[in-house]
C-alpha cells in the first residue's frame, strides 16, 4: 500500500490546488521527517484530498515538493504517507502521464 496520492502529468486545464494542498500541511511534520506518525487531521486531509484532487498530490509528489516549496520534502516518506493514514490512494504510477486517470473504489 505504498502507493501515494496522485495524478499528475500536463493536462489542458490544471486545478486550483492551493487549497487541497493548503489541508495538507499538518502532513509536513511526517513528510519532512519531523515526527514518526503523521496526525490525525493530516490523515483526514490527505483522504479528502485523495478523494477530491489526487492530480494535486501527483503535482507535489512529482516535483519532489519544489511545486509548493517545500524544503526537506521526502519522496520516500511521502509515498508512505497513505499507509500511516490507512488511507487507500490509487497506484503512483498513475501520477505520470499526459492525462492521467482515476477511479477511485469506495471503501466496503
Amino acid at each position: 500500500m505504498q502507493q501515494l496520492l496522485w495524478a499528475g502529468g500536463s493536462t489542458a486545464q490544471s486545478p486550483d490546488c492551493s487549497d487541497a494542498l493548503t489541508g495538507l500541511i499538518p502532513c509536513l511534520g511526517y513528510i519532512t521527517g519531523g515526527s514518526s506518525a503523521p496526525a490525525t487531521t493530516c490523515c483526514i486531509q490527505l483522504e479528502k484530498a485523495v478523494r477530491l484532487l489526487p492530480v494535486c498530490l501527483c503535482q507535489v509528489l512529482n516535483s519532489g515538493g519544489a511545486s509548493v516549496g517545500l524544503p526537506g520534502f521526502n519522496r520516500t516518506r511521502a509515498l508512505g504517507l497513505p499507509a500511516a493514514c490507512n488511507v487507500q490512494t490509487p497506484p503512483v504510477s498513475r501520477c505520470n502521464g499526459e492525462k492521467p486517470s482515476f477511479k477511485m473504489h469506495s471503501k466496503s
